[in-house]
């Protein structure tokens, strides 16, 4: 097999509905491989069973770093004239990648009845940061949700029960302050890399969604998620059960696998990598309510590019249909912790046997009940950047939680204005 980060697979005849031409077909895949872990290998994997079932579609694998680098070298391929017909990027960037008139919604590509039958077999929760007027743009893919991972040796250690995980903000503080002694902490909430999607679950499980469904609103001063900033920044303060400041994104797993804290919260992208690196028996649970429960949902969706001619839409239907299909979705869910993204995945005998055996495996897709979809928005990279730095700026003291929400409420209006 080959590893590089620009591959060749051979594809094509997947299925029975898609009608390939006699010349082959050649598709350019950009994806993004520093989201979690070395996925290269995963992917390649995938692309060579395609290859061996379809001898007639070239597919070159673009592996492109974050989900950033990933739409910037994309996008800046397109432009530039480079051929390119499917992407994995990041379900939040639909908005933009609408405005920018560059992808195709699937809808108009999904022809038969078995391919109906497949657009609308995705967990809906999945599905929401795809579905923009009424059109599906996005198929769900390498999709996660945030969870709270536990140390049981921990737990057991300050007198608490390592099967009954907090499910409650005020459980979540007094487990805390059990778990807060000897120089260890007893939670860390990560708010650098993606401070507005950890953000998300404290708003919502304070009653609140953060924007519009259509993507033209914003509600940061609202008093309800200006009290869930001002909780968040109260676990380190008030209830000293969390170090002060910026909690760093990149480096928390290592933190937690290393004993440093009882708890912490993070995507579930991080579980295969948790389960290897953790030298003690760890536990993984829902995220605890406030006044409900409640997660967004994270990761990337397949996008089509609508340069692409009608026999590369297809191609490019055949192989998303491929790597997404209940067999393939339980092999990625296994070895990278992230959603199987449909319900038949966890029907699949080697799905159900891993949970049997590793049962936290089954809390992200269980949370999918009460998720919300990730924030985003039109203009959706600088209004996030609004909020990223009234949540800092809220953590670190430099602002209070009004402020720095109210602030980044009036940024939001300004930009979104145009397109309400």
């Amino acid at each position: 097999m080959r590893k590089t980060f620009t591959r060749t697979a051979l594809a094509a005849g997947l299925f029975a509905s898609v009608a390939f031409p006699a010349s082959a077909v050649e598709l350019t895949m950009y994806y993004p491989v520093a989201v979690g872990g070395p996925l290269t290998e995963v992917i390649d994997n995938m692309i060579d069973g395609f290859e061996k079932e379809n001898p007639d579609v070239t597919v070159n694998a673009i592996y492109s770093g974050n989900y950033d680098d990933t739409r910037l070298r994309a996008l800046s391929a397109i432009k530039s004239g480079e051929p390119a017909q499917l992407s994995v990027l990041f379900s939040i960037d639909v908005y933009d990648l609408i405005e920018q008139d560059i992808i195709l919604p699937f809808d108009e590509i999904v022809k038969t009845a078995e391919d109906k039958e497949w657009l609308n077999g995705f967990y809906p929760a999945l599905m929401a940061n795809g579905k923009v007027d009424d059109k599906t743009w996005g198929i769900p893919f390498q999709r996660s949700t945030i969870v709270m991972y536990y140390n049981k040796d921990m737990f057991r250690a300050a007198g608490l029960d390592p099967e009954t995980p907090p499910a409650t903000w005020d459980a979540m503080v007094d487990a805390g302050k059990a778990l807060a002694k000897d120089g260890k902490w007893g939670l860390m909430v990560p708010s650098t890399g993606y401070p507005y999607w950890m953000f998300q679950c404290f708003a919502i499980q304070n009653g609140k969604e953060l924007m519009s469904k259509d993507g033209t609103e914003t509600y940061f001063a609202d008093p309800a998620v200006i009290e869930a900033l001002d909780y968040w920044r109260g676990l380190a303060t008030e209830h000293k059960i969390m170090p002060e400041g910026t909690i760093e994104w990149g480096t928390l797993r290592q933190a937690f696998v290393q004993g440093q804290t009882g708890m912490m919260w993070h995507t579930t992208g991080n579980l295969s990598a948790v389960k290897k690196e953790a030298s003690f028996d760890f536990g993984v649970a829902m995220l605890p309510a406030g006044k409900q429960p409640g997660s967004p949902t994270g990761g990337g969706n397949f996008y089509l590019f609508k340069d692409a001619t009608e026999e590369q839409q297809q191609a490019s239907l055949a192989l998303i249909k491929y790597m997404t299909a209940p067999e393939r979705a339980a092999d990625w869910s296994i070895a990278t912790g992230y959603v199987g993204v449909t319900p038949d995945a966890y029907a699949t005998d080697k799905l159900q046997s891993y949970a049997a055996d590793f049962p936290q495996a089954l809390v992200a897709r269980d949370q999918l009940d009460v998720a919300i979809a990730e924030f985003s928005t039109y203009e959706t990279a600088r209004v996030r950047e609004a909020l990223n730095n009234a949540i800092q700026a809220a953590l670190t003291g430099a602002k209070t939680p009004a402020d720095a929400l109210t602030e980044a409420q009036a940024e939001a209006d300004r930009l979104l204005k145009p397109f309400r």
